[in-house]
């Protein structure tokens, strides 16, 4: 685990936190005394979207495909 004194982490903090995100743990020292570490946060992938997940969940009625009204029109002119 590499070492940086808390000033050079304020010059360097972009490229400590590009490797904490790589997997490696950065510790910050006060002089030469460790006082905290810099880890990667675990953070869960997303789902995958599937194509008819809600198929019978959902209802849409046959209005929805109808022209929209002119007052409602004007507003997207």
């Amino acid at each position: 685990m590499p070492t940086y004194t808390i000033h050079a982490a304020k010059t360097n903090l972009s490229r400590l936190v590009a490797r904490a995100e790589a997997g490696e743990e950065v510790v910050l020292a006060r002089g030469k005394a460790p006082v905290v570490k810099i880890v990667p946060i675990a953070i869960a992938p997303k789902p995958e979207r599937k194509f008819g997940a809600l198929k019978g969940k959902i209802k849409i009625g046959p209005e929805f495909f109808d022209p929209l009204p002119e007052e409602e029109l004007k507003h997207w002119k």
